[in-house]
C-alpha cells in the first residue's frame, strides 16, 4: 500500500493513524516535502491514480484500488478485502480517528 499525503493535511493524518491502528504497512509520501524533479514526478504519479491530484490519495497493488480522500465507506471495503480486517473492527477504529 501507498499513499500520497501532504504534511499539514488533516484527513491525511487520520488515514495514517487508522492504518497504524489496524496494523496495516504501509509507505507514504508527504508530496508537499517535495521539490524539483522529484515533486514533478511524484505529482505525475498521482495523477495516474487521481486526475484531480487532491490528498491523501490510497494505492493498493498498482491501483488494483484506489481511494481518493478519507472516504470512510470504501476505506474499510479495502481495508476489508485486502487485508482481512472485519468490517466492524475497521469501523470502530475510523469511529475513534
Amino acid at each position: 500500500m501507498k499513499i500520497y499525503t501532504l504534511s499539514t493535511c488533516g484527513w491525511c493524518r487520520k488515514l495514517k493513524k487508522l492504518l497504524n491502528a489496524l496494523e496495516v504497512d504501509y509507505d507514504y509520501t508527504d508530496v508537499d516535502k517535495l521539490s524539483g524533479e522529484e515533486l514533478k514526478k511524484v505529482r505525475e504519479e498521482v495523477k495516474q491514480y487521481n486526475p484531480r491530484g487532491s490528498f491523501p490519495t490510497l494505492v493498493i497493488n498498482d491501483g488494483e484500488h484506489v481511494v481518493v480522500g478519507f472516504n470512510e465507506d470504501m476505506l474499510t471495503k479495502v481495508i476489508c478485502e485486502c487485508y482481512g480486517h472485519p468490517e466492524e473492527k475497521v469501523k470502530g477504529e475510523i469511529a475513534k480517528c
